[in-house]
């Protein structure tokens, strides 16, 4: 890593997939950068195989997240492992905080802080955390070898999460509060194919209960003539909340989610600000797209500090 400057022409916080590839563009662009990560790789480290990145027909998440890093580390940004707490406009641009008080300025900053997984806030949920009540398949699916799980949610993160379990646990359960879950086709396809995997739909997840760990779940209808539905472990996946606590305060715009609003150029509606990734506004949420998102936001803050030397 290179000695620290005083200031940067952009600082991008976040360290997975789109902050990397920003990274990287305005590596190219001889951008002075520095990237704030509070947690390397991002969401793409939770996925087990990725088929949908153009010219690899599967890489693992955490390795297409470490090339990804790899690949902008060659063009020696500065990387403070760290959670930027506070975001503020400056005379010539922007000034970003992070929780040891260290406090770096911008030209411009590019926000590729993505999200963070969405509790269910029930009974027992808290209490039981890690002790049968678990957000990542990946991380903790080896755990439940010829047991029985359960997936809450129906999109189509809920149903990778169901397909990878069944790699260790004898059944899964999805339960989902609606009639049908809501996938991308090969993965509906997949499902369907697999005889391990269960829907109870129409179902709500009340209460979880356990003492030292998880016991059984309190549904809010009955399933086979009873309410309590007893399973080893549950993988909550019922999406995310945008990481965008920096952009309101620096007065950008969000939608009624919460996500930051951008054009099709990935600029924000504060100049100089833009965003990336799972935490803007974007339709589709894949890696694919928040790379794009990220090379548009790094030559986007390109052109916006050649203008302001100009002027």
């Amino acid at each position: 890593m290179s000695k620290m400057t005083d200031a940067y022409d952009v600082i991008i916080v976040g360290g997975g997939v789109s902050g990397f590839s920003a990274a990287m563009y305005c590596g190219r662009l001889r951008l002075r950068t520095m990237v704030i990560a509070e947690a390397r790789g991002g969401t793409i480290m939770l996925t087990d195989h990725v088929t949908n990145w153009p010219g690899t027909k599967t890489i693992k998440g955490m390795d297409l997240a470490t090339n990804v890093e790899e690949h902008a580390k060659e063009y020696n940004p500065d990387i403070v492992d760290g959670k930027a707490v506070r975001a503020e406009k400056t005379k010539d641009g922007f000034a970003v905080t992070d929780s040891e008080g260290k406090r770096y300025e911008s030209g411009t900053l590019i926000l590729a802080t993505g999200t963070t997984m969405r509790k269910l806030d029930v009974r027992g949920e808290k209490e039981l955390e890690n002790k049968g009540v678990h957000s990542c398949a990946l991380c903790d699916g080896v755990f439940y070898k010829e047991k029985t799980v359960a997936v809450i949610g129906g999109s189509d993160s809920a149903v990778k999460e169901a397909l990878l379990l069944t790699q260790w646990a004898k059944k899964v359960y999805i339960i989902y509060r609606k009639e049908e879950v809501r996938a991308e086709p090969v993965n509906i396809e997949r499902l369907k194919a697999n005889k391990k995997i269960e829907i109870v739909n129409n179902t709500n997840v009340l209460e979880l209960v356990g003492k030292e760990r998880l016991e059984k779940l309190i549904l809010d209808k009955p399933h086979n003539g009873s309410n309590e539905f007893v399973v080893d472990g549950v993988f909550v996946e019922i999406g995310r909340v945008p990481n965008s606590d920096l952009a309101k305060q620096l007065g950008a715009k969000l939608n009624d989610k919460g996500e930051i609003v951008i054009n099709r150029h990935a600029e924000t509606s504060v100049p100089g600000l833009y965003a990336c990734g799972d935490v803007a506004d974007t339709l589709f949420k894949q890696a694919i797209v928040g790379a794009g998102e990220a090379v548009l936001a790094s030559y986007c803050a390109y052109e916006h500090l050649q203008k302001a030397k100009k002027s």
